[in-house]
């Protein structure tokens, strides 16, 4: 069994995975606020955690493995949302999800064991919050509960910080009913018009740092393997979830392993709105395909600062472009099962070594291209395939990939076309032949003559 090494941000190394029950391998990973369109900086953990997801169910069996994703359809982005928009607050959080669905599933993302959201566990938020407050780690005041960080003598551990340095690097309310201005909201009231749920402090809403706590400890139980996020969670989110459950459930330790994706950069600067460098995923994928923008994210370590230029997703559709033009020449070559390679396994046990995997591919395209025999075409083409599935890339046809649609021109007239520069060539009327091969590259199409015929894919 490949020994599986990841960077965990609690110990601040490089740790050998270790699971806490190798029939139960457990990873939860917080998900999206539905209340906009998912962006670059939504989009590019949910393919980080979907390679580690494919690598653990491949090392301890595709049954053994629990991953949980969640949903966060209740939160104050939301309601503005709402107030902005007039739409009814359920209208907005189901057309949100519904697109983040649809991107994940562009992007080859498999779909979590489960994907629950924050308003189907409510009773569950509450009974941690009384919990914490039988405890002695939380209080009421003015009509709201909240975590007492005083009470936990080593919080701060997970973001190795002080509190000092916590409360500079974070937006924190300082309220004059906190005891102390680092204390995070458990439960807060609602008004008549907003979202809120019966509670014993009133009718009300969780914050929504106790909404991971409570949806990870139902679903994966109070210690599990893995806990992944982005590393803007790392602060404060993923230090109040560690704090609230482990005080909770004292002798529990919450997450084993915390992995963070590096920050999210556009053209060398953060990714904002008020600098005009904010891009949806929508947006993106309107210039290329949804599988170029997977492969540019798995170009840099997971653990780094992510740098997206659209330069970069040309060059990715490039790459795809010669991996799937190796498949298309060998369209009619059959495809066995075989296992991944071992040292593209060895490099996704490495922390998710991703560029060092994809180097391997680039390996068997070229072995491909050259391949001189039938059963060595059928052992590379099966091989890449079973590779790039690690990955989650190579999920579209060949032939489909070249063939997307083009507003200029169907692929009836295309047909049409060249079947007249197959007729000028026969009778040597090659002028005519180059004017037809002209006109469809100035519209986007490129044809090729092989052995067997002419085929054309899109420029």
């Amino acid at each position: 069994m490949a020994k599986i090494y990841l960077h965990n941000t609690l110990k601040q190394i490089k740790d050998l995975f270790v699971p806490i029950d190798a029939q139960n391998v457990r990873m939860y990973v917080c998900g999206p606020t539905v209340y906009d369109k998912a962006h670059l900086g939504n989009a590019r953990p949910p393919v980080v955690y979907d390679v580690l997801y494919r690598l653990l169910r491949y090392v301890y069996g595709q049954n053994h493995v629990t991953y949980v994703s969640n949903i966060t359809d209740v939160d104050d982005k939301i309601l503005n949302k709402h107030k902005q928009t007039g739409k009814p607050i359920r209208e907005i959080t189901e057309e949100t999800y519904r697109w983040y669905i649809e991107d994940m599933s562009k992007l080859g993302v498999l779909e979590p064991d489960y994907r629950p959201r924050a308003t189907e566990y409510i009773p569950q938020m509450i009974e941690l919050v009384q919990k914490l407050l039988e405890n002695g780690h939380a209080y009421e005041a003015e009509g709201q509960v909240l975590f007492d960080v005083d009470s936990m003598p080593d919080y701060g551990c997970l973001s190795n910080r002080s509190q000092k340095e916590m409360m500079a690097g974070a937006r924190i309310e300082v309220a004059d009913y906190k005891k102390n201005p680092a204390d995070f909201i458990l439960w807060k009231p609602s008004d008549p018009d907003q979202p809120g749920w019966d509670s014993p402090w009133g009718y009300g809403r969780p914050g929504w740092h106790l909404e991971c706590s409570a949806m990870s400890s139902k679903l994966l139980g109070n210690d599990f393997d893995i806990h992944g996020g982005g590393s803007d969670l790392i602060f404060p989110h993923h230090e109040n979830e560690l704090a609230q459950s482990t005080c909770a459930y004292p002798g529990t330790h919450f997450a084993k392993y915390w992995v963070h994706t590096g920050m999210l950069m556009i053209n060398g600067v953060k990714m904002s709105k008020s600098l005009g460098n904010f891009y949806t995923v929508d947006e993106v994928l309107q210039r290329q395909p949804a599988e170029a923008l997977r492969l540019l994210f798995l170009t840099t370590h997971y653990h780094q600062p992510f740098n997206f230029t659209f330069e970069g997703l040309d060059e990715a559709k490039n790459i795809l472009d010669k991996f799937y033009n190796a498949l298309s020449k060998n369209k009619d070559v059959p495809v066995q099962k075989l296992e991944p390679q071992q040292k593209l396994i060895d490099a996704l046990s490495d922390d998710l070594n991703t560029p060092l995997a994809l180097s391997y591919l680039h390996e068997t395209v070229g072995a491909l291209n050259k391949a001189s025999n039938d059963d060595e075409r059928v052992r590379l083409k099966s091989q890449l395939l079973a590779d790039a599935y690690m990955l989650g890339l190579l999920y579209n046809d060949a032939q489909s990939w070249f063939k997307g649609a083009s507003d200029d021109i169907d692929e009836s007239e295309i047909q049409s076309l060249i079947e007249k520069r197959m007729n000028a060539k026969k009778n040597k009327d090659f002028a005519t032949a180059d004017a037809i091969r002209a006109e469809l590259k100035e519209k986007g199409i490129v044809l090729e003559d092989t052995p067997s015929g002419t085929t054309w894919k899109k420029a």
